[in-house]
């Protein structure tokens, strides 16, 4: 399958943001900040910015308002902080699905490179991949055997169209040699719960958003989608040693803000992200979540969404995956 997507050159833009600064108000913070977030709580990204709150309103002396608003793989909470006032108020909660948007549609109502300043990225981690228990199989290898034996029987769910559980799940079925049935759901807790209830037979979750059904034994995990095991679940195998050779992909979150927020703003929510991420407690915390610590810096965060979008217009084509 062809695809055929229309990209604005990868380039400066995403420190625009930071660069067009404007004076900042000492007083900031003077009202509460809010974090929108793109899918519905209980995912990963919800648990990253609910955790991540407290810490940062201790820090900076305002309460911290976390806002789901979960959709279209989290495209509308995007648009809704691409368009709100450039004084760091309203940030978002960024989730790795948010770069596959530009591979996936055709048009955007926002530009990640052009409307925003990226602040800070927080944690990162891998999914797993789950199916229900009356799926039978046992691993990796015996449902890609079953997927190929009943092509187009067997179904997945996701957190949307364009989200990281849609992607990875078409990566598995195109180097997997499989062909499988997409089944969108608002957000990965509901695509889990369904999975869980046997909706469906199949998703790749994020470890927050699955580990309590896989421990109530509602669902089966059969591997995890790093390249190398997870020290968080060291018995469970990889997807790559487990018959998808060259499967690598992670999930990861950040936090940005409008573009054209001032960079004294921007340098400041940075500085006390990074400080509260590196502390021994949250960093614990996040780890007994399946979340890996991986602060980073303004421009380093901004050149990773840079490659993560390049990255994943790669994928999508490899995977001809259709464009919306």
């Amino acid at each position: 399958m062809n695809v055929a997507i229309t990209h604005t050159g990868v380039c400066a833009a995403l420190l625009a943001g930071i660069a067009a600064a404007q004076p900042t108000p000492v007083s900031y913070p003077a009202k509460p900040i809010k974090i929108m977030v793109g899918f519905a709580a209980g995912g990963a990204s919800d648990i990253t910015a609910r955790m991540l709150a407290p810490k940062l309103s201790e820090a900076l002396g305002q309460q911290i308002i976390v806002e789901n608003r979960g959709g279209s793989g989290g495209m509308i909470a995007t648009d809704m902080v691409a368009k709100s006032p450039s004084d760091g108020y309203t940030l978002l909660l960024m989730a790795a699905a948010d770069t596959i948007q530009p591979a996936v549609r055709r048009k955007l109502p926002y530009d990640l490179e052009r409307d925003f300043a990226p602040i800070a990225r927080v944690v990162h981690g891998p999914w797993f991949m789950v199916v229900h228990p009356s799926v039978p199989v046992q691993n990796v290898r015996e449902f890609i055997a079953l997927a190929r034996a009943n092509p187009g029987k067997l179904n997945y769910a996701s957190s949307g169209v364009g989200s990281s559980a849609h992607l990875v799940s078409e990566l598995l079925g195109s180097l997997g040699k499989v062909s499988m049935t997409h089944v969108p759901y608002k957000g990965i807790s509901d695509g889990v719960t369904a999975t869980a209830a046997g909706e469906v037979d199949m998703i790749i979750a994020s470890i927050p958003a699955s580990t309590p059904l896989i421990n109530a034994r509602r669902a089966r995990a059969l591997g995890v989608t790093s390249g190398q095991r997870t020290p968080l679940a060291p018995h469970m195998p990889t997807l790559n040693e487990s018959g998808v050779p060259g499967f690598d992909r992670s999930g990861w979150y950040g936090v940005l803000a409008p573009a054209g927020t001032p960079r004294e703003i921007v340098a400041r929510l940075n500085a006390a992200i990074v400080k509260i991420v590196n502390t021994p407690e949250v960093r614990q915390a996040y780890m007994k979540q399946g979340l890996d610590p991986s602060p980073a810096n303004s421009e380093e965060f901004a050149a990773f969404i840079r490659s993560e979008i390049a990255q994943n217009i790669k994928l999508v084509k490899a995977a001809g995956i259709k464009v919306e």
